[in-house]
């Protein structure tokens, strides 16, 4: 991965925070902008289907045992965490329904480089993030349904219509694009990362705005909420692929997939089928998630050179 395309995402949070104040202290900059969320989403996983190739597909197969553990753990553990985080925070339904929505999402688009920063099988990371999109077109709109409803009334189908429209088919015209277009796409792949983040961003930005009058009341429960999700799953998954015996490069990959949410998807939903409260946590989200996985990635990075320097100073 070029390294353009590492700083760019290592920046990412700082641009999430600028962009959420401005969006905080001028929200009519961004309030008419909510009909393109949708859009800037579709946008963002065209970029994503271009990162992907046919044999990352076919590779769901062949490494079916590791694919199968990280993307159950996906779209089975987190979503009961999130039902259980709002539970024992007794969110009220808006923001409830926002964790949870967010637990039923698939992985992030920014984990594939986290993954790559940690020293991680990128390649299992890559080939998770495509099984995860692929699949939840139908999980996400069920889980959602089966544990948000007692909360607020959830229409299952209309939530799969748009993840089709926003998500699926988007990714797989970027997946065809690569396939074709691969030589083309390879040069633009940093332009591509920017732009997608810049999406991102605004969407980010939106979600402030239109939720700016209950922030004060809400965000450090929401938080907390985002806080506790992340870190049960970046550990949760790490321990899961361990004890289901993957190695540690393959056991990274999996904690960063399974802890890091499509935080844009969740939004985008939350935004057209519920409020602007639920779409919050995902918009923290975005810029936490972005903190703990280089994070993480770093402390990950820096041990695996520490572990290969005796063996270099041997020879």
């Amino acid at each position: 991965m070029g390294r353009a395309l590492v700083t760019i995402n290592l920046l990412f949070p700082i641009w999430v925070l600028m962009a959420a104040l401005v969006a905080y202290l001028k929200p009519d900059l961004f309030t008419g902008l909510r009909p393109g969320i949708p859009w800037l989403l579709g946008l963002v996983m065209l970029g994503v289907g271009m990162t992907i190739s046919l044999a990352d597909l076919k590779r769901v197969f062949s490494r079916f045992h590791e694919v199968g553990i990280g993307v159950g753990a996906q779209f089975v553990v987190m979503p009961l965490a999130a039902w259980v985080i709002a539970m024992v925070l007794q969110l009220p339904p808006e923001l409830a329904v926002g964790v949870i929505l967010l637990g039923c999402c698939p992985g992030g688009t920014a984990s594939n480089v986290i993954a790559f920063l940690a020293r991680g099988d990128v390649a299992l990371s890559v080939t998770m993030t495509a099984a995860a999109t692929l699949i939840a077109p139908v999980a996400t709109p069920f889980l959602t349904w089966a544990l948000a409803g007692s909360w607020i009334p959830v229409n299952a189908w209309a939530l799969l219509v748009d993840i089709v429209k926003i998500v699926l088919l988007p990714m797989l015209l970027g997946v065809t694009a690569n396939h074709f277009l691969r030589s083309s796409i390879q040069q633009w792949r940093e332009g591509l990362a920017l732009f997608s983040i810049l999406c991102i961003v605004l969407i980010v930005a939106i979600v402030v705005a239109l939720s700016r009058g209950r922030i004060a009341d809400a965000g450090l429960l929401v938080m907390a909420a985002v806080v506790l999700h992340n870190a049960f799953g970046l550990g949760f998954g790490y321990l899961l692929a361990r004890l289901t015996g993957m190695g540690e490069t393959q056991s990274r990959a999996v904690s960063v997939e399974v802890g890091m949410q499509n935080s844009g998807l969740a939004s985008a939903l939350a935004i057209a089928h519920f409020s602007p409260l639920a779409a919050l946590p995902g918009a923290l989200f975005s810029v936490w998630h972005n903190i703990t996985g280089p994070a993480l990635a770093s402390y990950w990075g820096r041990k695996s050179t520490a572990t290969r320097s005796p063996s270099r100073k041997t020879k």
